[in-house]
């Protein structure tokens, strides 16, 4: 045999072991995945009045604050739908809810806005959102913002969805009540692509809002993944649209949570950041936020960022931290979902790591 034909055939060789390999290491990650647990099945129907974090010890009335969304029900050109996430509003609704301040909503355009629902994301405090009356009454009639009177609420939180990114930056309206809030030291929000809101936003002296101020959104790396031409069907990122209007940027891992608080103004990385996003903001106004029972998705982001800061070996303890007392308080779908996202990025270490934390965490079960 040539020593050609021997290259030929090793290489080939090779090849089938991998594929092999790889094909069955899928087969046992796909293992892994608990099946959807029958509570999750059941939480479809819950309201508002089934949420003890919304029906036991009631906080005083302190007031309104504004929710705005994107009109926007498409990326530009592109054909492909987009709209408010859906998440990103029902929860910090009703952290504001519970914590005593009337939420009202409102969009650039008025109306009935465009929604994203991700039936994977979705939680109990999600469904008893669309299961709710009055925030149902809310979203389906949106104040329009040239209808807004800014002096009746207390705080702004711009919610995040890729629509923001056309309809935020140049709404006049938008502007003129971020300018008043920041400069009356009243609490400005956003999260995801929210801080879209901010990009254009003025000070009364000229200056741009975002100058040396800190801030998180919706990061390249997260947008670019998803979205491989996202430059081409966004106006610009929003990450270097910050940055080049000033902006200090922080970034935290990849789609994990992280949050920036300068002064009067809170911004959150992505629909992850939304819990803590929504509690600083009550922080910020100056009240200690209402306790409530932390999300499996919380706790699972929080073992993802123990991954990403401290290696394997501290998430195995972040998981006994959870799963000792309780199997159930920790998602494993989506530690699975990360582990899809670092095969996206062709991170093989990363994807062994998250199937062994995985396949540690059904020990538990």
């Amino acid at each position: 045999m040539s020593g050609k034909r021997k290259i030929m055939k090793w290489s080939l060789i090779v090849v089938a072991v991998l594929v092999v390999s790889i094909v069955l290491f899928g087969a046992w990650f796909i293992s892994l995945i608990p099946p959807v647990p029958e509570s999750v099945r059941n939480i479809k129907a819950t309201a508002p009045a089934d949420l003890p974090y919304l029906t036991e010890n009631i906080v005083p009335y302190r007031g309104k604050i504004l929710a705005v969304v994107t009109s926007t029900g498409q990326m530009g050109s592109s054909g492909k739908s987009t709209g408010y996430e859906l998440t990103e509003l029902s929860r910090a609704y009703y952290v504001f809810q519970a914590n005593g301040f009337e939420v009202e909503v409102a969009s650039p355009l008025g109306g009935a806005p465009p929604v994203v629902i991700d039936g994977e994301d979705m939680n109990a405090f999600d469904y008893a959102f669309l299961n709710d009356t009055t925030a149902q009454a809310k979203v389906k009639q949106t104040i329009a913002m040239k209808d807004v009177d800014p002096k009746a609420y207390q705080a702004v939180y711009f919610v995040g969805g890729k629509g923001t990114m056309y309809d935020f930056p140049d709404n006049e309206y938008i502007q003129a009540l971020v300018r008043e809030y920041y400069e009356s030291g009243k609490i400005v929000s956003a999260v995801c692509h929210g801080p879209a809101a901010l990009v254009n936003v003025r000070l009364s002296n000229g200056d741009m809002l975002l100058t040396n101020r800190q801030v998180s959104s919706f990061t390249n790396r997260e947008e670019l993944l998803l979205i491989p031409d996202a430059a081409e069907i966004f106006p610009f990122l929003l990450q270097d649209k910050l940055i080049e209007r000033g902006a200090r940027f922080n970034e935290g891992f990849l789609y994990l949570n992280k949050v920036s608080k300068d002064g009067n103004l809170v911004t959150g990385q992505n629909p992850w950041s939304t819990w803590m996003v929504a509690e600083s903001v009550i922080e910020q106004m100056g009240y200690v936020p209402k306790q409530r029972v932390v999300t499996q998705e919380e706790n699972t982001i929080s073992i993802l960022e123990t991954l990403e800061s401290e290696g394997y070996q501290q998430a195995k303890v972040a998981i006994d931290r959870f799963c000792t007392h309780d199997p159930a308080s920790i998602d494993r779908r989506l530690l699975a979902m990360h582990g899809v996202v670092a095969a996206m990025q062709f991170d093989g270490m990363k994807v062994v790591k998250l199937a062994r934390l995985l396949s540690y965490s059904n020990s538990y079960m």
